[in-house]
């Protein structure tokens, strides 16, 4: 069963220009492991997925999840931590502290009827 990893691996492979031997020969393992990672049989480990990625230039979410989906999360986890350090509208106040107009409200009426 492939995988998202088994496809990456593959089209950077072929993109590459490598054989499964001259990868293999590159990372000091046999042909039959690179064919088993392309066919979902099997996956490396961190070690030679970090091998992987120095050898065909990619980028280890590329390789792994194929980069684009993930990238697509992480800007939209960079607008929600940008978002939260803008500053509040007037509704935005009101609504997060109308306990405290009304509690200031009472006091200042408290005030001018007690006179």
């Amino acid at each position: 069963m492939k995988n998202q990893f088994s496809q990456q691996l593959v089209k950077i492979r072929r993109q590459r220009n490598l054989s499964q031997d001259q990868l293999a020969s590159q990372l000091f393992v046999s042909r039959q492991a690179i064919s088993k990672w392309e066919q979902g049989e099997t996956t490396p480990d961190l070690k030679t997925l970090v091998q992987l990625t120095e050898i065909l230039d990619v980028d280890l979410n590329e390789l792994v999840f194929g980069g684009t989906n993930h990238a697509k999360k992480n800007n939209y986890s960079d607008e929600k931590k940008h978002s939260q350090y803008r500053p509040m509208n007037f509704w935005e106040f009101l609504a997060r502290y109308w306990w405290v107009l009304i509690a200031l409200m009472a006091s200042i009426a408290g005030i001018f009827f007690n006179r």
